[in-house]
């Protein structure tokens, strides 16, 4: 049978279509070709200064016209201020010679510390005998329960019971005046280094105008009267108290950081004195520092966060602490070298606030992963997403 002319011309244009959506549908587009390897962020290494950080909560306090006291004869050195000046909380105003003061004060510490710990020792041996003498007392009671002791045994035990308790209130009572004693000669001493540094630097407890200094070069300075008044308009100070592990790190003229929430306020504040004996109830050390004039909106009373800056390393390579992976002990990090991954052990040091020093393991200018480090395994091919390339 014969097609007519006009069906085979359609037949044939539907064959042209369909070759040609063929063609299309098989033919490569370009730009779509699929990503290779794991997507991460990296970060260049660099170096830094770090310090290690502190955190105490302490409190705000009014504190108008300061006096300096130096209570032991001193000879001043040099002298760095003159009556009118305008000095800041933390300023240099003379400098003493305080060695023999200084180790006459190391030496009451050391005298005051083995008081307390002889109070300490010897309470602990006594308590435990009293505690034996008080069992005795209710064992010895529950066999006359059971007729196994007569009334005279525990008569005695009871004697020797109050004689362990007197015995124990006369030995604490005789260590506790020694510990009284080695105190009163640690306070007296901390006054006369009160706003004075390790160096023999007496510093400027708050801002404000030096009315007075007496103190002249080479010449002995009284401990009758003040060494210096500084009368300012009425300034704040922040009060707080640290453990004996941060004390040790903390001197006169040091700078902390302080945020007070209340009014919204952060500032840099110097520390103006450091006591060296701990409260007896708490085992803190109380910590005064000086509150910048520039400060405002702030009031007795209010909290104040103070961190503390010790440990300083500077010129060292810093990174960002949660780049760091740990396995069976040991710390690594992972870096980008030609869009390959390198697992790379790395020692640490001093922390920071979100950051971590490394002391061994990484060089300034590699590629540190910061993000997606926990899927990577050594070798793994990389894509970089985001962060320096």
């Amino acid at each position: 049978m014969k097609l007519k002319k006009p069906a085979v011309f359609g037949l044939a244009f539907v064959m042209l279509l369909s070759l040609a959506a063929c063609g299309e549908k098989n033919e490569p587009v370009q730009g779509d070709a699929p990503a290779t390897g794991i997507a991460v962020q990296v970060e260049t290494v660099t170096a830094d200064t770090l310090a290690t950080e502190n955190k105490v909560s302490g409190m705000l306090a009014t504190d108008s016209t300061s006096t300096v006291m130096i209570t032991v004869t001193a000879k001043c050195t040099a002298v760095h201020a003159k009556a009118g000046d305008e000095v800041k909380a933390g300023d240099i105003l003379c400098t003493l010679d305080l060695s023999s003061t200084q180790s006459s004060y190391q030496a009451a510490l050391i005298s005051y510390n083995s008081a307390v710990q002889s109070y300490q020792d010897q309470k602990a041996i006594l308590d435990k005998q009293v505690k034996l003498a008080e069992d005795n007392v209710a064992n010895t009671r529950a066999l006359l329960a059971i007729g196994a002791a007569s009334q005279l045994e525990v008569d005695q035990a009871e004697l020797s019971y109050q004689s362990a308790v007197a015995g124990r209130n006369a030995t604490l009572a005789q260590l506790e005046a020694a510990v009284q004693n080695a105190k009163s000669g640690v306070e007296q001493l901390d006054t006369a280094l009160e706003n004075v540094d390790a160096a023999g630097n007496v510093v400027a407890p708050a801002s404000g105008t030096l009315v007075s200094i007496n103190a002249t070069e080479n010449v002995y300075v009284s401990p009758s009267s003040p060494l210096a008044v500084i009368d300012g308009e009425e300034e704040m100070k922040i009060v707080v108290s640290v453990s004996e592990a941060l004390v040790p790190k903390l001197s006169v003229g040091d700078t902390a950081s302080v945020s007070v929430g209340a009014a919204e306020q952060e500032f840099a504040a110097v520390i103006r004195s450091v006591e060296r004996m701990a409260n007896m109830q708490t085992k803190l050390y109380t910590v005064t520092l000086a509150v910048p004039a520039e400060a405002d909106g702030l009031l007795s009373g209010m909290s104040a966060d103070v961190i503390f800056h010790t440990g300083v390393s500077r010129d060292t390579i810093v990174i960002p602490t949660e780049a760091i992976l740990t396995s069976n002990g040991k710390q690594y990090v992972y870096v980008v070298e030609n869009d390959v991954a390198h697992y790379v052990e790395i020692v640490t040091g001093l922390t920071g606030s979100g950051v971590t020093e490394v002391v061994s393991g990484l060089e300034a200018g590699q590629q540190l992963v910061t993000v997606g480090q926990a899927y990577l395994m050594e070798g793994d091919a990389v894509r970089i997403v985001s962060g320096e390339a």
